[in-house]
């Protein structure tokens, strides 16, 4: 089977931990889907009308995680880890269960996701894989931060940079390519917040999960972990993988070029709302072909859809 063709994951696997904002515990199952069903949430602990699906226009919130919700009010938060895990590896169809509104914080990384998804492996279908090919540049900017898109022929790369006061922290800058780069440090990457922040999270009625086991916390030039870093470039390699999280809220994997400075989840999702105003901003392609190089994509084998 070809790469270019859609992937489920091979059988259930289970997660089960705290929400990082609500506090409460929670347990979240994937199951293999069938091609074209594309990734699902379902509430299971809500009788009715509990199908959320994961796209840029369901997005309610955007306060220090990703929130989606139904026409019905039915909502899950914090599933930008989980959907940049299933990003990167590479999972097209997937029914995610769920039995309260937040999933699970895990470790603040994808690493359990991803490492749990590597253990079962993919489920290749002879359906070929669909993807969203920018057609021209595209920005967004909200004061000093601004994030855009560009075309791009094969590759669907970010470059992501932050800036921060804390000396700790400073300025950092990656760029990776999603579909050819070994992605082990931005999964494993932690979310993480300033020990000052703290408090305001709690005036906010967020953060109630939140420990050292599940985030990075920095107080002046320390980090509070024990354990410390897992790579020299954590703070923005996680930011990297919220932004991949975030960018699959398209239904598809992106061809494109992403540059982004000091944005987050409503900057990515303000981006995303901006590319499909436009019908000329996009092309949904479909490829054919089955012994293409590592990439997603080549163009020479592209065949327009829409």
């Amino acid at each position: 089977m070809s790469i270019l063709t859609q992937k489920t994951i091979a059988e259930k696997i289970s997660f089960k931990g705290i929400g990082i904002h609500t506090g409460k515990n929670a347990n979240l199952s994937i199951l293999p889907a069938s091609p074209n069903t594309g990734v699902i949430f379902k509430r299971i602990d809500v009788k009715n009308k509990n199908i959320i699906y994961p796209i840029y226009s369901n997005v309610v919130d955007t306060t220090l995680c990703t929130t989606i919700s139904n026409e019905f009010g039915v909502e899950v938060s914090t599933i930008e880890h989980l959907m940049g895990a299933l990003y990167g590896v590479g999972v097209d169809n997937a029914i995610i269960e769920i039995d309260t509104k937040e999933v699970p914080i895990m470790d603040g990384s994808a690493k359990l996701f991803v490492d749990t998804i590597n253990d079962v492996g993919l489920k290749f279908s002879d359906q070929p894989i669909k993807i969203i090919k920018i057609n021209k540049n595209i920005e967004f900017k909200d004061g000093e931060k601004f994030i855009t898109i560009d075309k791009s022929n094969v590759s669907g790369d970010i470059e992501f940079e932050i800036k921060y006061d804390n000396e700790l922290i400073g300025t950092q800058k990656n760029k990776i390519n999603i579909f050819e780069d070994k992605l082990d440090d931005v999964y494993a990457s932690r979310t993480f917040c300033l020990y000052e922040d703290i408090e305001k999270l709690k005036k906010l009625n967020l953060g109630k999960g939140g420990n050292l086991e599940n985030a990075i916390v920095i107080k002046d030039k320390i980090i509070l972990n024990e354990t410390g870093l897992r790579n020299k470039l954590e703070f923005v390699n996680h930011k990297i993988l919220d932004c991949m999280g975030d960018l699959f809220l398209s239904g598809y994997k992106i061809i494109g070029s992403i540059k982004c400075s000091q944005g987050g989840h409503k900057l990515t999702n303000q981006l995303l709302r901006k590319i499909f105003s436009d019908q000329n901003n996009y092309s949904l392609i479909e490829i054919k072909g089955k012994q293409l190089p590592h990439t997603f994509a080549n163009y020479h084998n592209l065949k327009s859809i829409a």
